[in-house]
């Protein structure tokens, strides 16, 4: 049986990965990036395509996935935490990430707390949330229509798309394997190669560092499709990104700590922090490795990220292991330690702007006496640092 669409089998895989591309994108500009974060404003017909579109092929009600989704943000990797395979387990996530959905949704105060500000007009009330089940009915019914019988294969798979990729792989690999750009303090990870075709949902551990961002994206490498989308509606007046990720601004000629310089430093701790890591930590451990015997040299090779991770997420053992190494290790002992000082400045949420200046001074000069070079020059950027121009 044949529909209108009379296509090759690699017509039906393009027509196949086309429309799981406009559900993912739905997904991420339109209930992530827009509902959940507002980052980014979208032309109410823009909006409302993807409510539609999202009615067809998923069946989620935007006010759940809004709720749900600001919860693991709150909550993240604690028992409260809807779907952290921190908690539950990857494999738990990875494959039952669907079910852990719908239990959450049927959670009333999930839903009172944190799904404020979503739709709410007469087609959500009437259509979108009271007859969830109909939209994908519909679209089994059009793909039937445009192509037959292998429609219904092509349904399947839009059907599985959002429940395996989103519930399962974003929420489960994303807090489980991956790269971290940023030591943010939860376990979230970027998972390249794959944002090609889950929207740019794959760059986590950037998400959940800026969480408000309408990019995901951070290194010049990194692809994210849904951003790439949002440019496009942006430059059709259809969309409005409201925040991006800070970036590091420098004064040429600037070599004094003031209060320009403790702002930068706050806006942009994350990127302070892995600069931190690269350009002092990572030095200090090569150099500390060339010296040592091939048997230490492995041993400080396996202490590499436990030397930058957030240390709210160090395990006892695992700390107890990195201070048996720093205490072998002066100059690593000391990098590491003034890694630990430079957090606490911006820890301090009581301090006045003066005294943050002065800690931050004092910092400074206590580095520079150091006499380690990759610290000293770390020094030297960092006093030039200055918020981003507007």
């Amino acid at each position: 049986m044949h529909g209108i669409l009379h296509l090759s089998w690699v017509g039906y895989l393009v027509a196949g990965f086309i429309l799981t591309q406009i559900t993912i994108v739905g997904v991420t500009v339109f209930l992530h990036r827009c509902q959940s974060h507002r980052a980014v404003a979208l032309h109410p017909i823009v909006s409302h395509f993807f409510r539609f579109w999202l009615w067809m092929t998923t069946g989620m009600v935007t006010k759940q996935w809004a709720a749900i989704h600001r919860k693991h943000h709150a909550k993240v990797e604690t028992a409260e935490d809807p779907h952290s395979p921190q908690v539950k387990g990857i494999w738990k996530v990875l494959l039952e990430g669907a079910e852990l959905y719908k239990k959450e949704a049927k959670n009333a105060d999930t839903l009172a707390r944190y799904g404020e500000g979503t739709p709410d007009d007469w087609m959500e009330r009437n259509v979108y949330t009271k007859h969830s089940a109909l939209g994908i009915l519909i679209m089994l019914g059009i793909d039937l229509v445009l192509f037959g019988v292998i429609g219904l294969t092509i349904w399947a798979i839009q059907m599985a798309w959002i429940p395996f990729f989103a519930a399962g792989v974003i929420n489960g690999v994303g807090h489980y394997v991956g790269y971290r750009n940023f030591e943010c303090a939860d376990a979230s990870r970027n998972m390249i190669p794959i944002g090609f075709f889950i929207g740019g949902e794959e760059l986590h551990n950037n998400h959940h560092t800026y969480g408000t961002s309408a990019k995901f994206s951070v290194k010049w490498w990194e692809f994210d499709l849904g951003w790439l989308v949002i440019r496009t509606l942006q430059l059709c007046g259809l969309a409005k990104p409201k925040r991006l990720p800070p970036t590091l601004s420098t004064a040429p000629g600037k070599t004094n700590v003031d209060i320009d310089t403790v702002k930068a430093i706050l806006t942009n701790r994350f990127q302070v922090m892995a600069r931190y890591s690269k350009e002092v930590i990572m030095p200090v451990l090569r150099e500390e490795r060339h010296r040592a015997s091939e048997a230490s040299s492995n041993m400080l090779r396996r202490m590499r990220k436990l030397l930058v991770r957030e240390t709210s997420l160090v395990l006892v053992a695992e700390q107890q292991q990195l201070n048996n190494v720093l205490s072998d290790y002066r100059a690593l002992h000391v990098v590491y330690q003034f890694r630990l000082k430079l957090q606490a400045i911006w820890a301090r949420g009581t301090a006045t702007q003066k005294e943050l200046v002065e800690s931050l001074q004092d910092w400074c000069r206590q580095a520079e006496a150091t006499g380690i070079e990759s610290l000293r020059e770390f020094v030297r950027h960092l006093k030039a640092y200055v918020p981003q121009s507007a």
